[in-house]
């Protein structure tokens, strides 16, 4: 399939895509800013410490011409001389080159931020295709970066040459005066036209630096139809996650009937509800719910029920409380101990009498349920919920039986 052209590219790139392009070394620089910051830390690092480094320039010119007889005729002293200017003037410029250092690592942390990566340096022969190299010869990037270059030639040349044909008379001046004020007022001169060439290179960055971050953006821009692509990838098929949730759900549903037989009683509406419930002394905190559902499933629960001889009890408010309150392998809340208690001691006695025989303990009724907990009965969403996972299941398990 044909690449998608610039034209489809209508989207902004998204976090994935700024990340994948990161990885690649692709953020967004601006040579004009990186000259600009270092050329203004050394410009003004020298001015700020103009007093120390012509301190040290002293000091070096000073024990260079002084003339000392015994020195001359030791190569010992004269290396030892040697070393000791060259550590004044390494003392000299240390400092400006501590700030231009931190000027250079700065620059890019500004912009686009540190990026250390090797990916760049890794071999790609896609790079030696003659016709992709003129491509980028006569893209509309060449005449870019040729009008930049030639702007910033213009704008610092001709602020530096405005500023020295403005000041014609004092540079003709320096011929009559003395060579120590003729020297200052020189030394002033260059000054203030470095600071009007850096100030002409800061407009230059102004402008670059936009237009940087605007074709890096325009570079990465993505097509409706590669973030749709993007989000599948990193959110799933919808129908893929369909299909896993529905075999989760599956597999729930199986464990959950799974542990029917261990029920110890299942309280019923008795035919839109059933819960079962389990209480182990000294193992459990409350009696917990192992088993729910409603119309399909509920029959169902009920039909394990009776299969493993699990007692039924008709309590429909009790069965609608547990089951709009409590979920399953969860324990039952505090203001329905009561209610199962009752219950729990039914089954106790139901158990006894059909292993001892004697008189057949009646049905608890009049359990104590609050209102507040019982919610009525099976909403439209509960049973289009219960039907329509009822049929997953039965799908799913087809499947995997095919």
């Amino acid at each position: 399939m044909a690449e998608e052209s610039d034209l489809e590219k209508t989207e902004s790139a998204t976090p994935k895509r700024l990340e994948k392009a990161r990885e690649e070394g692709q953020v967004a620089r601006s040579r004009e800013f990186a000259s600009f910051a270092l050329l203004a830390a050394g410009f003004f690092g020298v001015l700020a410490l103009s007093g120390s480094i012509s301190g040290h320039l002293q000091s070096i010119l000073r024990n260079a011409f002084t003339f000392n007889h015994d020195v001359v005729l030791d190569t010992r002293q004269t290396m030892i001389g040697a070393a000791n200017a060259s550590k004044e003037g390494m003392l000299a410029v240390l400092p400006v080159l501590a700030m231009t250092a931190f000027a250079a690592l700065a620059a890019p942390m500004a912009l686009g931020g540190w990026l250390i990566t090797t990916k760049p340096l890794a071999p790609n022969f896609g790079r030696l295709n003659p016709i992709s190299g003129l491509g980028k010869i006569f893209s509309i990037q060449g005449p870019i970066q040729l009008g930049m270059s030639v702007l910033k030639t213009l704008i610092v040349g001709g602020v530096a040459g405005w500023e020295i044909w403005s000041r014609k008379a004092e540079v003709l001046g320096l011929l009559t005066k003395p060579l120590g004020l003729a020297l200052a007022d020189a030394m002033h001169l260059i000054v203030v036209c470095c600071g009007m060439a850096i100030g002409g290179l800061f407009l230059v960055a102004a402008v670059d630096v936009p237009y940087q971050m605007w074709s890096y953006a325009k570079k990465l821009r993505m097509s409706k139809e590669e973030v749709k692509r993007e989000h599948k990838e990193s959110e799933g098929d919808p129908h893929v996650k369909g299909r896993i949730r529905a075999q989760q759900r599956a597999a729930a549903r199986r464990r959950m009937m799974q542990a029917i037989p261990t029920a110890d009683v299942i309280v019923t509406n008795p035919t839109h509800f059933a819960v079962a419930l389990k209480y182990t002394d000294g193992e459990m905190r409350a009696p917990r719910v192992v088993a729910k559902g409603v119309n399909l499933v509920a029959a169902r629960i009920r039909e394990l029920g009776r299969e493993n001889n699990v007692p039924l009890l008709e309590a429909p408010p009790l069965a609608r409380a547990l089951y709009h309150n409590v979920e399953i392998n969860r324990e039952i809340p505090g203001a329905l101990y009561g209610a199962v208690a009752q219950v729990l001691a039914w089954v106790y006695q139901l158990k006894r009498y059909k292993e001892d025989g004697g008189i057949k303990p009646d049905d608890p009724t009049d359990l104590d349920v609050p209102k507040e907990l019982d919610k009525g009965g099976v909403s439209d969403a509960d049973a289009d919920q219960e039907a329509a996972e009822a049929l997953n299941d039965g799908n799913t398990d087809k499947g995997a039986a095919a």
